[in-house]
C-alpha cells in the first residue's frame, strides 16, 4: 500500500468515527427538545421574595435540569389560581393553607404537593407611637382588613386571648390599602399584615410598627404559603421534577443567600431590585421550609379541626385527601 492510499484511507475511517460519535449526540440533542415538558405555575400575587425559591429555581436552572418548562404568571385576581388549577386551566397554584382547606371542604380537586412559606407570615400590625402597646388596648378601635374570613377568624380568636370580641371593635375594609390605611389613621390597627412586608413599609415610610402574631394567641400554626395541584394529576411526574427544583432552589438560596438575592432580583430588574424587597428578603428567608416536600399532618389536622370549630369550614375531610409529600 503506497502513503498516499494509506493517508486516504485512514481520513476514511476518521471521518465515519467522528460520523458515528456525533450522530447519538444529534439524536440526543434532538429527544432532549422533545422531552421538555411545559408546566403552568400561577403564583398568589406579584412576584415578591416570598416567592424566593420559585425564581431561583427558574434563574439558576434547575427547572430545566428537570427537563421543565416552566411558566410563572403573576394573577389578575388573587383568589382565581387555585380554582383555575381544580379546572385543569394550570398544572399549579400556590395557595394558603387554610384557603386549601376552605376550598376542600367546598369540594374543590385540590391537593397540597410542597411547602413555599413553613410558618404564617399573617400578623395583626399597629403603629408604634399609637397608645396600643397590647391587644387589650384594641377596645373601641378600627381594625382594617382586606378579605374577609380567615383574617375576621384570626382577629376574633386573637382577641378571645385576651378576653374580648370582634364586637369590641370596629372592622373597616381597607381593600390591600394595609399600611397606607395605618398612616392616614383609617385604622388602627391591620390584621392581614404579612410581618416581612407591612413592618418594612412603615420602616421606610419613617414610620415604626409592631405585630402581634396569630400563633401566639390562640391560633394553630399552619404553613402561610403552599404548592397546590389539580387532585386528578398527582400521578403527573411533572409534579414530582417541580419540587425537586424547589428543593434544589431552597438549598441554593441557604447556603448563599446574597448570590440568590442578584439572581432574584435579575428575574426582573426594574420590579424587584428596592429597599422593600431588599430588607423583606432578609426577613423571608428563616421562614422557608427546610424540606419545601415535607408535609406535617398533625399542623393540617390542627388549623382543620380550629376552622371547623369555628364555623368556617362546614366538612372535616381527611388531611390525607387533601395533603400529600412527593417522593
Amino acid at each position: 500500500m503506497t502513503l498516499s492510499k494509506f493517508i486516504k484511507g485512514a481520513l476514511i475511517a476518521t471521518a465515519a468515527l467522528i460520523l458515528l460519535a456525533c450522530a447519538p449526540k444529534e439524536q440526543n440533542a434532538k429527544d432532549s427538545v422533545q422531552d421538555v415538558q411545559k408546566l403552568t405555575l400561577l403564583l398568589d400575587w406579584f412576584v415578591n421574595p416570598n416567592h424566593a425559591a420559585i425564581i431561583i429555581a427558574k434563574q439558576q436552572g434547575y427547572f430545566d435540569e428537570q427537563g421543565l418548562d416552566v411558566e410563572i404568571t403573576e394573577p389578575a385576581d388573587p383568589s382565581m389560581p387555585p380554582k383555575l388549577v381544580a379546572s385543569n386551566q394550570a398544572d399549579i397554584a400556590v395557595d394558603y393553607q387554610p384557603q386549601l382547606q376552605q376550598s376542600i371542604a367546598q369540594g374543590l380537586p385540590l391537593v397540597r404537593i410542597g411547602t413555599v412559606i413553613n410558618t404564617p407570615l399573617n400578623s395583626l400590625v399597629i403603629l408604634k407611637d399609637s397608645n396600643i402597646t397590647k391587644l387589650e388596648d384594641l377596645k373601641g378601635k378600627k381594625i382594617g382588613y382586606s378579605v374577609s374570613g380567615f383574617e375576621e377568624l384570626l382577629l376574633k380568636t386573637m382577641l378571645q386571648s385576651v378576653n374580648l370580641t370582634d364586637k369590641d371593635v370596629q372592622m373597616v375594609n381597607v381593600n390591600w390599602s394595609l399600611s397606607p390605611s395605618l398612616l392616614s389613621g383609617q385604622a388602627d390597627g391591620v390584621i392581614g399584615a404579612f410581618r416581612n412586608f407591612e413592618l418594612n413599609q412603615l420602616h421606610i415610610e419613617k414610620h415604626e410598627g409592631v405585630a402581634f402574631y396569630p400563633e401566639e394567641h390562640g391560633v394553630p400554626a399552619y404553613d402561610e404559603l403552599i404548592f397546590v395541584a389539580n387532585k386528578n394529576a398527582i400521578q403527573d411526574e411533572k409534579l414530582v421534577k417541580f419540587m425537586n427544583a424547589i428543593t434544589q432552589a431552597t438549598d441554593f438560596i441557604r447556603q448563599n443567600p446574597d448570590q440568590a438575592w442578584q439572581s432574584f432580583v435579575a428575574y426582573k430588574p426594574k420590579e424587584l431590585d428596592n429597599e422593600l424587597n431588599k430588607l423583606a428578603w432578609a426577613d423571608t428567608l428563616p421562614h422557608l421550609p427546610n424540606n419545601p416536600k415535607a408535609l406535617d399532618i398533625n399542623r393540617y389536622q390542627a388549623m382543620a379541626d380550629f376552622m371547623y370549630a369555628q364555623n368556617l369550614t362546614k366538612k372535616l375531610p381527611n388531611v390525607s385527601e387533601y395533603a400529600i409529600e412527593l417522593p
